[in-house]
């Protein structure tokens, strides 16, 4: 297991110039751990089974998950048009957009991020209220952290909680989830990678409007790998937590080479690393993508292969599941790395485990 990981990752940090890596794998209901490099250059320190990176945009799976349980539980549906739980934008484009809009990036174009003059809940609202799609709803993809983070509000808010305080409270522990989190504790601060910028500064979240719900989770490739192995065989869970992350496996629009789910993006599987690349490409993250709506939305599906991308200015992150191969990988990074490069790493890791 070793020498495959090995194969790829220490190229890879040295091509790209990563400080240091931490490799999360999944074989057969096995979880691995792989470290390389260094957390923090000044002072040194070694990455370790405990290096917290951050995982920017994978951190809305998490998110998600909890949206998926809001709905098992009764709270939210996402028919429903947003207006419903947000009475501020009754009457207004985004009030009118389903809820299942916000958390496909399907609502008609909107920024990737929330504007730097949006600083609360009131002038979030007062933007919501302004917005005006740019194609029809339901017909284009355009990738944003405002669609899936008010989404996210909407599920804390239907379940009588504070984002950060349901997640941390309430899911993380269901999911047996002992080192991720949104704020870090004191105890654990020491274990917080830096990130490093293309200047070789050192840098960590700078967290704006809706971080918490679409970018903020640092955690280490143990938990994560953990989270994986969950939605690859989430059997061991409560029935609700259970049901909740099958239910983000739910297919709902064709976007180019993949297919849109709760925020999960999916491929069949087998795939080709052209195909991969392609959905995972710059492209499909800042323009807008003709998406095709799947009726009735399609099951979930074992053979597949699922993945997000993550991104803030000092890190990177790349996961994927294959669930009939019962193999998963996380890469995490303390660098914002090229995504082709991430997409084709785990891509050869992934192939050399189906093929043993």
């Amino acid at each position: 297991m070793g020498a495959i990981v090995g194969a790829t990752i220490p190229a890879l940090m040295a091509r790209d110039h990563i400080p240091g890596m931490a490799v999360g794998i999944a074989v057969g209901g096995t979880s691995y751990v792989f470290t390389y490099g260094v957390a923090s250059k000044e002072p040194r320190r070694p990455v370790t089974s405990e290096t917290l990176f951050e995982l920017g945009s994978v951190s809305k799976t998490f998110t998600a998950t909890l949206v998926s349980l809001a709905q098992i539980r009764h709270r939210l549906s996402l028919a429903e048009p947003t207006e419903t739980y947000l009475p501020a934008l009754r009457g207004t484009a985004f009030g009118k957009t389903e809820l299942l809009n916000l958390g496909t990036h399907t609502l008609g174009g909107i920024p990737l991020q929330v504007p730097g003059q949006v600083t609360g809940r009131a002038s979030l609202m007062r933007y919501l209220r302004a917005w005006r799609p740019s194609c029809t709803i339901g017909t284009c993809r355009t990738y944003s952290n405002i669609g899936i983070g008010v989404l996210g509000l909407i599920a804390a808010d239907r379940m009588g909680e504070t984002f950060p305080s349901i997640m941390q409270r309430q899911l993380f522990p269901a999911l047996g989830l002992k080192h991720t989190f949104l704020t870090i504790p004191a105890k654990e601060m020491a274990h917080y990678a830096w990130g490093y910028t293309g200047l070789e500064k050192p840098i960590r979240l700078n967290a704006g409007m809706l971080a918490d719900e679409t970018y903020g989770i640092r955690t280490t490739a143990g938990d994560m790998i953990h989270f994986l192995q969950e939605n690859i065989d989430p059997s061991g869970l409560p029935s609700d937590v259970r049901e909740a992350i099958v239910q983000t496996h739910t297919g709902y629009f064709i976007a180019g080479p993949m297919t849109q789910d709760l925020v999960w993006e999916q491929y069949r599987y087998p795939v080709t690393l052209t195909s991969l690349q392609a959905g995972n490409s710059y492209h499909m993250i800042f323009d807008a993508t003709p998406v095709r709506a799947i009726r009735p939305p399609r099951p979930p599906q074992r053979q597949a292969l699922l993945n997000k991308t993550g991104s803030t200015n000092g890190f990177g992150t790349y996961v994927a599941f294959i669930p009939s191969q019962r193999l998963a990988i996380v890469l995490l990074a303390n660098r914002n790395y090229a995504i082709p490069d991430r997409v084709a790493a785990a891509y050869r890791i992934l192939r050399a485990l189906s093929a043993r």
